[in-house]
């Protein structure tokens, strides 16, 4: 399944989107802001990009997929539901005592999930194994994961840089969630990390900058990676945290708190209005 329709694409964007008000509502708890700012990215990996089946989500040649920022949960199980791993009603049970969809992701419950993660930091290492994995073996699997701009003033974060690079992971490709926003302010005023693109060249990365909202440039990155031999390549994307609901928008209050009910039906109508 490989949709190409850009039309069609932001659609299931804009629906993915309904799924993680959804179940930051009904969880009353978990990080809109993030999840709603990293959706597009999902949205062009699930359908456009990775070679994955939900019938078969423990297939060795599958691409990888590790959310490194853990805590947007909410935006790959309301992907993973809309690409057929689980049923979307389980969304409702986000942060339940017994449902599968706990507030980080778990790999050992919650098919087409690769990596449990949610301790900041640690993805690309996960990701660094996967792919030299890969690269020995010589499947041709393609792993990709997501970081957090704030994420990454973690120092284990550039040690996985070194390492990707020092041993050439071309197919590997990171993604840089950077909407500006962490959970005490904007990334310059907690730890600067600008300018990250220069950064991640120094640390031997092919870099592409585009507006990870934007679905066309989002699939041209993914494929120009594709092409890159010698070296991992990253995907510094510009976002805005809480995209998609007015009154989340680049507001750092909305980075880990569930919306009441009247706050819930203004963003449900703002979502549903564009579908």
């Amino acid at each position: 399944m490989k949709i190409t329709d850009i039309s069609e694409l932001e659609k299931i964007a804009r629906e993915i989107r309904i799924g993680v008000i959804e179940e930051v509502y009904a969880g009353k708890s978990g990080h809109p802001g993030g999840s709603l700012s990293c959706v597009d990215i999902l949205t062009v990996l699930y359908f456009n990009q990775m070679n994955i089946d939900p019938q078969q989500p423990n297939s060795s040649s599958r691409d990888r997929f590790v959310l490194s920022k853990g805590h947007a949960s909410p935006a790959l199980y309301s992907t993973l539901s809309k690409r057929g791993y689980f049923d979307e009603k389980e969304l409702f049970t986000f942060r339940g005592i017994d449902s599968i969809l706990q507030g980080h992701p778990d790999m050992k419950h919650i098919p087409g999930v690769d990596m449990s993660t949610g301790s900041l930091g640690q993805g690309l290492s996960c990701a660094n194994g996967m792919a030299m994995s890969s690269k020995l073996n010589k499947d041709g699997v393609r792993v990709y994961c997501l970081l957090g701009d704030g994420e990454i003033e973690e120092g284990q974060v550039w040690e996985a840089l070194m390492s990707a690079s020092q041993y050439k992971l071309d197919n590997l490709c990171v993604i840089v969630d950077n909407n500006n926003l962490q959970i005490d302010g904007e990334i310059t005023e907690v730890m600067n990390s600008y300018p990250i693109d220069e950064k991640f060249r120094s640390f031997g990365f092919n870099v592409i900058c585009v507006d990870g909202h934007n679905i066309e440039e989002l699939i041209q990155s993914f494929e120009t990676a594709k092409t890159v031999k010698g070296k991992p390549t990253a995907i510094i994307a510009k976002t805005v945290k809480g995209k998609g609901v007015s009154f989340m928008e680049n507001q750092v209050g909305w980075h880990g708190k569930a919306p009441n009910e009247e706050q819930y039906n203004i963003a449900m109508h703002e979502l549903k209005e564009n579908c």
